[in-house]
C-alpha cells in the first residue's frame, strides 16, 4: 500500500522531515525538506485525491532527485486514508475517509463550485464548513507556518496546468511548467475551494495544479512511468522560478 511505502521512505530519510498532522483516521501526513532552508520556501503536495495515489510515488522520485538551488517541502500523501480506500475497496474514490473531497474544503469561495455537494461520498463533497477536514486543516496550518512563495499541487490526469483563480495568478510560472512538461496551461471555471485557489486568493502567492498523465489513461493510474513527463518537473521549476537564489 502507498501509505506504507511513504512511511518506510520517511523512516529511512536522513534529511529534515516532519509530520504536519494526522488524517481523520489517525495516519501521519509526512513532509520532507529539500534543498536550502535559508531561502524562500516552496510547498509541493501530492495525492490530495485518493485515486491519484500514484502521485505519491512521483513525490518520492522528486525527493530522490533533489535540488541544486532553492528549498522547500514535499508532502507526498495528503490523503492516506482515501488512498487506502482506493487501493483496497473502491478504486475510483477521491475523497477522504469521511467522504469529503479535500480539494473542495479550502476557504476560497467554499461551496460555490459547480459540482459541490454536502452529500458525503467518493467525490465532490465540500464538507460541513471550510477546513472541516483534518487533512485540509493540517495543510493550511503548515502552509501558514512556512509561508511559501509558491505552491505546487500534483494531481492526475489530463496533461494540463491550472494557474489562475478569480482573475489572479502568475502565468509566467505556468509557461515555465509548459516548457518543462509539454503540458497545456489553462484557466478553469466552475470550481472552488481548492488548495491552489486558497493560496492565490487568501495568501496572494502563485500556485499551480499539475494534472499529470495523459487523459486517455484510466483512474487509478498504477504505473509511475505514465507520469514520466513530470519526473524532473520539481527540480527544474524550483531551480528556475522566483526566489530560489
Amino acid at each position: 500500500m502507498i501509505y506504507e511505502e511513504v512511511r518506510s521512505f520517511y523512516q529511512c530519510f536522513g534529511g529534515k522531515k516532519c509530520v504536519i498532522g494526522y488524517s481523520c483516521q489517525g495516519r501521519e501526513i509526512y513532509a520532507f525538506h529539500l534543498g536550502r532552508e535559508t531561502c524562500a520556501q516552496f510547498i509541493a503536495v501530492y495525492a490530495v485525491h485518493a485515486r491519484e495515489w500514484i502521485t505519491a510515488r512521483l513525490a518520492l522520485r522528486h525527493i530522490k532527485t533533489g535540488l541544486q538551488r532553492g528549498g522547500g517541502w514535499v508532502i507526498p500523501l495528503l490523503n492516506p486514508d482515501g488512498a487506502l480506500i482506493s487501493q483496497t475497496a473502491y478504486p475510483l474514490w477521491k475523497a477522504n475517509a469521511r467522504g469529503v473531497d479535500l480539494n473542495c474544503n479550502f476557504d476560497a469561495d467554499w461551496g460555490s463550485g459547480r459540482l459541490n455537494t454536502k452529500i458525503r461520498g467518493g467525490e465532490n463533497c465540500m464538507g460541513d464548513y471550510p477546513f472541516s477536514e483534518a487533512e485540509a486543516s493540517a495543510l493550511r496550518d503548515f502552509t501558514l507556518r512556512i509561508r511559501p512563495y509558491v505552491t505546487l499541487s500534483f494531481h492526475t490526469k489530463g496533461e494540463e496546468i491550472y494557474w489562475e483563480y478569480g482573475g489572479k495568478g502568475d502565468k509566467n510560472g505556468a509557461e515555465l511548467l509548459e516548457k518543462i512538461t509539454g503540458y497545456t496551461a489553462k484557466r478553469i471555471y466552475g470550481s472552488a475551494g481548492g488548495y491552489k485557489d486558497w493560496c492565490i486568493q487568501k495568501l496572494n502567492i502563485p500556485a499551480y495544479t499539475i494534472e499529470c498523465g495523459s487523459d486517455s489513461l484510466a483512474h487509478p493510474i498504477k504505473k509511475l512511468g505514465e507520469l514520466k513527463k513530470c519526473y524532473k518537473l520539481l527540480k527544474i521549476f524550483i531551480e528556475n522560478y522566483g526566489k530560489q537564489a
